[in-house]
């Protein structure tokens, strides 16, 4: 699993270039808006996908860092996930929980942005010279459960990591 998602966010990457989740959402076709009507503890994104064309819907209530992650979040799922998504809004996929880690199809989404987010460099770099995982994830600007993601992912690809938190990390559910 991770090896296919690792390789599809390469290949996203030097499609497009990028690494800001808005600006893929961009370069995915998706529609996206920034909606103020749901709590910052309420839901944190949408997407889905109707007439061949990809939506995506963030809460606006969210701090910035968790709006990037949650638009990440959505265009992991837009990618990898296409044929779930297909048939309009009874498809769309909701999340409250931008780290759960327990439905495959959400674990796949966060390995995909933690990868997107993070370069193996990077990650390998701040985990060595860091104090704690915290401070880790600290350094490269990313939450610590997306931080559990990107260790996941390395350690699937044979790294010698190991992941100090759960991947069932439902810390932010409401």
């Amino acid at each position: 699993m991770t090896d296919r998602i690792y390789n599809e966010v390469n290949r996203i990457i030097r499609k497009y270039g990028i690494r800001d989740p808005f600006e893929l959402l961009d370069a995915i076709g998706a529609v996206t808006r920034i909606s103020h009507r749901y709590p910052p503890d309420g839901l944190k994104g949408y997407c889905t996908i109707m007439n061949r064309c990809k939506y995506a819907v963030i809460n606006g209530s969210l701090n910035e860092t968790d709006r990037r992650v949650a638009a990440g979040h959505e265009a992991a799922h837009l990618i990898l996930h296409r044929a779930q998504l297909m048939g309009g809004p009874a498809r769309a996929m909701r999340d409250f929980d931008l780290y759960d880690g327990v439905r495959l199809a959400e674990r796949q989404a966060n390995t995909f942005l933690a990868d997107f987010l993070v370069t193996d460099a990077d990650a390998l770099e701040a985990a060595a010279a860091a104090d704690d995982y915290f401070d880790a994830a600290s350094e490269l600007c990313i939450p610590a459960p997306l931080f559990a993601f990107k260790l996941y992912s390395l350690a699937r690809r044979g790294h010698p990591m190991r992941s100090p938190a759960d991947l069932d990390s439902r810390f932010l559910r409401p």
